[in-house]
């Protein structure tokens, strides 16, 4: 043994050439470089060399016209690859548990169908209609982590470039009725990065109940709703403010009415003032207000008062993005195309959000048109003024009467009507906007200056009459000269909007928690000057 090892060091020091040998790992190590320089999405210069600089600017839309010529280097990149992806919620269609069932080992599939029957009262997702299952397109690692390496403003000007570049999607999606959308391709694309990409930092200052307390029932639920949903989740919110795209002021508009507000005084200034006390504590103590004036950060509130509040402070009234219910142009707050429109969601059973959803075929829809509600504002007293018990094909009443109920009750009505109306009260927003769809019935709204939910992304065009306030005397004659194939294309495209006006406990892919979230992200992304 001895021997055998003597002859091996007598080789390895006089008879290899080490120079030689030096020589080829030094080519083979540069060959190997290059191979892995090649492979790289893009070329070494735009990973080494910063984007350009951006800036916030005011807003500017997605869908700017590219001059031709003009270099957008950074945003032509590799096709992100497609993964077929399929949510964990029992309630789908014969599809989708198939694949489930593929990927749950044998015992925990036995676990499950054991456990099935005692968790079927906590799952409020139960009662959400089928979906197909979600297509998710990943982003390669390199890119992520490139993106992650920049600020946050200088990838979403990455990001915001392959929006405007994105090819052209195919109208039958599997997935979404491109018909609901002004610009389905934008959407699509845009979603997408939001999926991948979005990071929110949420406040943990404020004690409750103003602050991180949901009010989850109510005509006021969706500012609720959304901050339940928002402070749970795991995919968007960050611990890590410096990677955080937006940032989140956790308040309750409805919660700080009630706390703050003192009873039949008619004075919000309280309310103001502790709004402006909060946002200047904010600024002080953390440098992200400041870095931006606000213009990251953004607000939910669904309560009438929700705008009005916001005027005592400059920065905050201008500056953020408001997502607001009470979506009035005419009050100098709401900015169409900056902020979002809040649906008005009434949430009667927290438990069971998405409770008896659905209505008759249009052949069982023999009202013509329906309302019942309170006669308060300036636009319910002239639709009742005109058309209470004035026409059988016009039902429309103050409070729905005893007598009529015990016939039809409020949501039947809905159901069998082809129209529903949808005017303003005290405020221009109204949640039977959200009622109407939710029964499939299509709604005529009425009220001047208010943006529809969503109108940023949804063309309300397709699946919606707007009647102006001045044309209410003639409203009978305007629903009878839509045609019968346009209604039936209208009734339609409500039961295909539906979905993306639910609130799950547990979010899946296009619901409103998600599209809310995209139309503030969409915003953010508005602000990107490139």
């Amino acid at each position: 043994m001895a021997k055998l090892f003597r002859t091996i060091v007598v080789f390895l020091m006089f008879r290899i050439d080490w120079k030689k040998l030096f020589l080829v790992c030094s080519v083979f190590t540069v060959g190997s470089v290059l191979i892995q320089i090649s492979s790289l999405p893009y070329p070494l210069a735009d990973w080494i060399s910063p984007p350009h600089k951006t800036v916030i600017s005011s807003y500017k839309s997605l869908n700017t016209t590219l001059h031709i010529g003009q270099s957008h280097s950074l945003a032509v990149g590799p096709p992100l690859e497609t993964v077929r992806v399929v949510p964990v919620v029992y309630s789908l269609n014969s599809l989708v548990k198939q694949n489930q069932s593929s990927v749950i080992p044998k015992k925990e599939r036995r676990v499950s169908h054991r456990r099935k029957g005692r968790h079927r009262v906590k799952s409020i997702v139960a009662d959400s209609p089928p979906s197909p299952p979600h297509v998710v397109r990943n982003i390669p690692i390199r890119l992520k982590r490139y993106l992650w390496s920049l600020k946050p403003d200088e990838a979403l000007a990455f990001i915001k470039r392959d929006i405007e570049n994105a090819s052209l999607a195919e109208d039958d999606d599997a997935e979404l009725y491109a018909p609901l959308f002004r610009n389905f391709s934008t959407f699509k694309r845009s979603y997408e990065w939001m999926e991948q990409m979005l990071k929110v930092y949420i406040y943990k200052d404020g004690e409750s109940p103003i602050f991180h307390e949901p009010h989850l029932f109510g005509i006021y639920a969706s500012e609720g709703w959304f901050m339940k949903l928002m402070e749970e989740n795991k995919q968007f919110v960050t611990k890590d403010p410096e990677k955080a795209h937006l940032f989140y002021l956790p308040y309750s508009a409805r919660q700080l009415q009630m706390a703050v507000y003192v009873p039949n005084s008619h004075n919000l200034r309280p309310l103001s003032v502790f709004l402006h006390g909060y946002v200047n504590m904010l600024a002080a103590k953390y440098p992200f207000w400041n870095r931006t004036r606000g213009s990251d950060h953004f607000l939910v509130a669904c309560h009438d008062w929700g705008p009005y509040t916001l005027k005592g402070h400059n920065e905050l009234s201008r500056n953020t993005i408001k997502v607001l219910c009470n979506a009035d142009v005419s009050e100098g707050v709401f900015v169409a195309g900056k902020d979002v429109s809040l649906p008005e969601t009434t949430i009667r059973n927290p438990k069971r959000p998405l409770k008896n959803l659905g209505g008759n075929r249009v052949s069982q829809r023999p009202i013509l048109a329906f309302f019942a509600g309170n006669r308060h504002g300036r636009v319910r007293p002239v639709l009742l003024k005109h058309w209470s018990d004035k026409d059988d094909d016009m039902r429309i009443y103050g409070p729905l009467p005893n007598r009529v109920s015990r016939l039809l009750s409020y949501p039947q009505h809905m159901k069998s009507s082809k129209y529903c109306i949808c005017p303003m009260g005290f405020e221009v927003n109204s949640p039977r906007i959200v009622e109407a769809i939710y029964n499939e019935c299509v709604p005529v709204i009425i009220a001047d200056n208010f943006v529809p939910p969503l109108n940023e992304v949804l063309n309300w065009d397709e699946f919606s009459v707007v009647v102006a306030e001045k044309d209410i005397p003639n409203l009978k004659e305007i629903l009878l000269a839509i045609p019968l194939k346009r209604y039936i294309v209208m009734q339609t495209n409500v039961k295909k909007l539906q979905r993306h006006f639910l609130w799950n406990a547990k979010p899946v892919p296009y619901d409103l928690f998600h599209m809310i979230l995209h139309s503030i992200w969409s915003s953010r992304l508005n602000q990107i000057q490139i």
